[in-house]
């Protein structure tokens, strides 16, 4: 028996939650702490930098996992891979929790913590592309990008539920007891928190789409290689100011509040708070874009977080929380208006049996040269120029280019995937 449409989305959204939990939760703790417990000799912008650089290690196997979960979730189906994909997030961020730190075990405590983050950069590289999949062939072309837009939401999601149980441990806890044991609880959780996503995740069919499809003999990467290298090239472009933006908004501000001697709680909070408005408001820019297209929107998007990142800077830099609050939010509608239509945007881009390698292997390039750097080229530049003018250049230019790559594509709203069956 099929699955309704709000169940998929409620595990599709639950899931991501849980993953991007799992993932955000390792850069804000590289911001605040794996600094001093994991590169205690170094000082403290380039502890953070070391600390970012095991941060960007994530992205870099993103897309190995986005190629061997998108030709097996392209041969088998969606539904077994994201479970796979839900387990291996889960079992390396508790295990993170586990580690012992520099002081205990020396220079072998940062190389476990960088193979504990290249397993979470595998499992979201594959769970992605699965998750916005399952949502986006179980629904109806007409509200397709509101649907898809809500495994979306699981990244705000996901980095709300991370600030909010940092911001709690930071309310209750001194900062020795912080950096002695409190860091690992949040990571710790994560084991319960992935039991609950199983279990959701079990209970739902595979996709329609896709069973319906006949199989090929020729390999999903090799299909998207012939047939769709153009359509990969767009969403590489179209991702880099969506990914830079939402990593400098959300990870690399609490280390640039820190150099500015703000409050790790105020800039926190502040975060939470645009989390939670940019949770609620993806889903209205994926239902916009069923109305007015997935271009339009997209490219409102990148174009105002290419502006309004020279604001964003000055306002954080206040200390005010009011200002910092209102410089996030802003800056993260900006990103909802391109990450809201994304997911129905890419997929409808692609074959069916190549669907998941190809927006897989388009989206997770993208991080390596845009989530993934953004954060350490952020904290070279302010190390190297003590200015935050070269990092609103650097995601400016990362805007025009989005521009660019948006306004080549095709518009795609509407279509009907099932008759995408052959590139």
């Amino acid at each position: 028996m099929a699955t309704s449409i709000k169940k998929i989305v409620g595990a599709s959204l639950i899931g991501t939650t849980i993953e991007w939990y799992d993932f955000f939760l390792y850069g804000s703790a590289a911001a605040l702490v794996f600094n001093k417990l994991f590169f205690p000799e170094s000082d403290p912008l380039t502890g953070t930098l070391l600390a970012f650089l095991t941060y960007a290690v994530g992205f870099v196997a993103r897309p190995l996992g986005g190629l061997v979960f998108g030709h097996f979730g392209d041969r088998v189906g969606r539904k077994t891979l994201l479970v796979v994909s839900l387990l291996l997030m889960g079992a390396a961020t508790f295990l993170i929790g586990c580690l012992p730190t520099h002081a205990a075990i020396g220079a072998a405590a940062p190389l476990l913590l960088t193979v504990l983050r290249l397993v979470q950069g595998f499992a979201l590289g594959g769970e992605w592309g699965g998750a916005v999949l399952i949502v986006s062939e179980h629904g109806d072309s007409a509200r397709r990008g509101f649907w898809a837009s809500w495994p979306q939401a699981g990244a705000p999601g996901g980095n709300l539920l991370a600030t909010g149980v940092l911001a709690l441990l930071a309310a209750v806890q001194s900062e020795a007891d912080f950096l002695s044991w409190g860091w690992r609880v949040p990571f710790l959780l994560s084991g319960v928190l992935v039991l609950i996503g199983l279990w959701i995740r079990l209970s739902i069919t595979e996709s329609p789409v896709f069973e319906r499809a006949p199989k090929e003999e020729t390999l999903p990467i090799v299909t998207v290689l012939r047939h769709h290298r153009r359509d990969v090239l767009i969403a590489i472009g179209a991702r880099l100011a969506e990914n830079i933006s939402f990593y400098l908004l959300t990870v690399f501000v609490i280390t640039y509040a820190k150099a500015e001697r703000i409050d790790n709680s105020t800039v926190l909070n502040a975060v939470l708070i645009a989390s939670a408005i940019h949770f609620a408001t993806i889903p209205l820019w994926g239902a916009l874009s069923d109305r007015v297209g997935r271009r339009p929107i997209y490219l409102a998007g990148a174009a105002g977080i290419g502006v309004w990142i020279f604001a964003f800077f000055p306002l954080v830099g206040t200390g005010n929380f009011l200002a910092i609050t209102l410089a996030v939010t802003v800056g993260l509608l900006f990103h909802g208006m391109m990450y809201g239509p994304q997911a129905a945007f890419f997929a409808e881009l692609f074959a069916t049996r190549s669907r998941y390698t190809g927006v897989s292997i388009g989206a997770q390039l993208s991080a390596i040269v845009a989530g993934a750097l953004a954060p350490v080229i952020a904290v070279a530049l302010l190390r190297d120029y003590g200015s935050s003018l070269p990092i609103s250049i650097y995601l400016g230019v990362a805007a025009l280019l989005t521009l660019f790559a948006v306004y080549k594509a095709r518009e795609t709203q509407g279509r009907d995937l099932a008759e995408r069956i052959h590139a």
